[in-house]
């Protein structure tokens, strides 16, 4: 959600230079596609400049899809999601995946009927002759597009939710009240209307915004945890210190890793 302009506070947008950071107007309905596209042009940039790119956050999709060269499923035709939202809503969640089983069988067994989201995309790949349950899964290769050295920064519990809570009461006390009011009051798509916490803070009074932003915000670092766990060769390092040391032993990883190479470089040269 840093990709867009107009909520910095609300997506904890980075306040020294950035790539990919403000890049989108609100309107502006985004794809993982679209975005694989910007990272790979940024990331060559860097490196051809003989710089080490470092890219950070994010979800573990978008991760994967900067990383490495993913197969990604097309945007929808013009009007297409609609059309099937609509059937979906007419015939019901049990009878549209039955529609779905018909068209996609293998994407089917994948996903719940009463997983609208889901099924609505399902029957719109099915539009462009493709399946939301690919042949191939290239989502957990260890492959990237250059050689990548992943980094998971690893937390308590106890030490997540304060962070998470802390974050929370942050956002109120910097004014994100007044972003997400402005941010709403202009034309806004369907994807940027994801970013969390945008509906609590437009919707409840502060104090119950905050607790259910919380609560929100802790099931989904609990999923992305579980996620960055599958990241093949992933490398773990301890977050519960100030962050110089933490940026100082990754780069003595990747300096480790530099030298090794190095040495496997004249091993085979000689």
């Amino acid at each position: 959600m840093q990709v867009y302009r107009g909520l910095p506070i609300l997506t904890n947008q980075p306040s020294t230079p950035a790539r990919l950071v403000g890049v989108w107007e609100l309107d502006h309905e985004s794809s993982v596609s679209e975005y694989q596209q910007l990272a790979h042009e940024a990331i060559d940039e860097i490196l051809a400049a003989g710089r080490t790119p470092i890219v950070t956050g994010g979800t573990g999709l978008y991760l994967r899809a900067a990383l490495a060269s993913l197969e990604l499923p097309p945007a929808p035709g013009p009007g297409r999601r609609e059309h099937w939202q609509r059937v979906y809503d007419r015939l019901g969640g049990e009878r549209a995946h039955e529609l779905l089983a018909a068209r996609d069988p293998a994407a089917a067994v994948s996903v719940h009927p009463n997983d609208r989201r889901r099924v609505v995309r399902a029957l719109e790949l099915t539009d462009a002759g493709r399946s939301l349950k690919p042949a191939t899964n290239r989502l957990w290769s260890p492959d990237t597009r250059h050689p990548t050295l992943v980094v998971g920064l690893e937390l308590s519990s106890d030490e997540l939710r304060r962070r998470i809570e802390a974050r929370s009461e942050a956002m109120f006390a910097a004014g994100v009240e007044n972003e997400v009011t402005s941010a709403l009051a202009g034309p806004i798509s369907t994807t940027a209307r994801k970013a969390m916490g945008l509906e609590e803070i437009s919707n409840l009074q502060p104090e119950q915004a905050i607790e259910a932003l919380n609560l929100r915000t802790r099931r989904y670092a609990a999923y992305q945890r579980k996620w960055m766990r599958r990241i093949p060769g992933l490398v773990s390092v301890a977050a519960d210190r100030p962050p110089g040391e933490v940026a100082d032993e990754i780069v003595e990883m990747v300096r480790t890793r530099q030298r090794l190479s190095a040495r496997r470089g004249r091993a085979v040269d000689g």
